[in-house]
């Protein structure tokens, strides 16, 4: 079993999609990084030698992938708080960032429905 960026690749996926399980690499970047090292995206996982997973190994630590990743991302979303910026207080208040309604849908962000005591009918 392959182990890339501290990721186990599943064995039975096409590499192409095997390589996707790694944040931050998508299909494109995928096929990207399969035709830069020379392997034929429809090889499965378990079928790759040593000599192209270290190639493959090699082309990824180009990319910022992971880890690295992952805390730009954090460190970007802290500066837009930081600064006051509209995202940044929406994101502080767990609220939608990109323009969403809130009215009806949001439950992603916004988390459960909050509970209204009852009126009494007069």
């Amino acid at each position: 079993m392959a182990r890339i960026k501290g990721v186990e690749l599943p064995n039975e996926k096409r590499i192409e999609i095997a390589l996707t399980s790694i944040y931050g690499i998508g299909r494109s970047l995928s096929k990207t990084i399969l035709e830069n090292v020379k392997v034929d995206i429809n090889k499965k996982a378990k079928d790759l030698d040593d000599d192209e997973i270290n190639r493959i190994r090699d082309e990824i630590s180009k990319h910022l992938v992971e880890g690295d990743l992952r805390r730009e991302i954090n460190m970007n979303v802290k500066t837009q708080m930081e600064i006051g910026s509209y995202r940044g207080l929406r994101h502080r208040r767990g609220l939608p960032v990109r323009g969403q309604r809130t009215s009806r849908n949001a439950r992603t962000r916004k988390g459960r429905g909050k509970v209204v005591a009852n009126k009494k009918k007069a």
